[in-house]
């Protein structure tokens, strides 16, 4: 178990490497996958909200663009498996997209059945879960994850620099604000953020299978980039990627994190964020909640 008193992982932004910190000094950050997406429908405000009152010190969230060019917070290049809809997300406009019911697939809870939930259903912007991170009273670090390939390609990362630009999350953090960081796979869409938004920090994720663990697993990453997001599988099964990283000044994301004997792994590996659906269950396992 992570000890509660030690302290916070050195944070290498901006391009600077931080001095190495020891594996049994670092507490990883919980950072809540879709929202609290065990027990809420994934990426609705509904789930993000339960993930922020759990404890979460992060949010994470997958962007796509709508036919008229709004960000909203969509997993799959279709509609068809999270709402009554079907279609492809790009060739819908917003207004198409929030007529539709994106909670209903998911089992409510049963104080719920007879008292619905607006924000389980509704359709989640990316402009609307940046003003929750900004209201909720404490710094939420919020990862987000751009998807590709998409018909609109950079297109995706400019509008997400606008909107980031309009909430002043387009540069490094100050104490006490909320934190940014851009995910992808696609490395051309890391180099694209990196130009849009310098100060803001990069993840390039590897998932298992992927031919970039071959060119990456001496621990370098793409130019620019500092934190490496890794499948739970290929820590499974290559524990030593983290030691490798960390050695060379890089952070350890690990996606997806729900079950006890994997969150002892990150625990013992010293990982820098765990990215679960189940955020309060890794708090409590970590010894991270009174």
């Amino acid at each position: 178990m992570a000890s509660r008193d030690r302290p916070e992982p050195q944070c290498n932004d901006g391009g600077v490497r931080s001095a190495i910190v020891p594996t049994s000094a670092r507490v990883p950050k919980i950072v809540a996958h879709r929202g609290s997406s065990r027990d809420e429908p994934e990426h609705t405000l509904k789930a993000y909200r339960r993930a922020i009152e759990e404890g979460a010190d992060a949010l994470e969230c997958d962007v796509r663009l709508t036919a008229d060019g709004h960000l909203i917070c969509v997993h799959d290049r279709r509609v068809n498996r999270t709402s009554n809809g079907v279609g492809r997300v790009s060739t819908l406009e917003l207004a198409t997209l929030e007529g539709l019911d994106w909670g209903s697939w998911k089992k409510a809870h049963g104080d719920e059945v007879e008292m619905p939930d607006r924000d389980r259903k509704k359709l989640l912007t990316l402009r609307q879960l940046l003003t929750t991170v900004m209201d909720s009273g404490r710094p939420i670090g919020l990862a987000i994850e751009t998807k590709h390939p998409t018909r609109y390609a950079g297109q995706v990362e400019r509008q997400l620099a606008r909107v980031l630009a309009e909430f002043g999350l387009d540069r490094t953090p100050a104490p006490g604000r909320p934190w940014v960081r851009l995910m992808s796979f696609s490395q051309l869409a890391t180099q694209r953020m990196r130009q849009l938004c310098p100060e803001v920090p990069l993840v390039f994720l590897v998932e298992k299978g992927s031919p970039t663990i071959i060119r990456y697993r001496d621990g370098a990453l793409p130019k620019g980039v500092r934190t490496v997001g890794l499948d739970i599988e290929i820590l499974r099964a290559h524990p030593q990627a983290v030691r490798r990283q960390h050695e060379r000044g890089h952070q350890v994301f690990v996606w997806t994190v729900d079950e006890a004997p994997d969150v002892d792994l990150c625990l013992e590996l010293g990982v820098d964020a765990i990215i679960t659906n189940r955020p309060a269950f890794v708090l409590d396992h970590a010894g991270r909640r009174p």
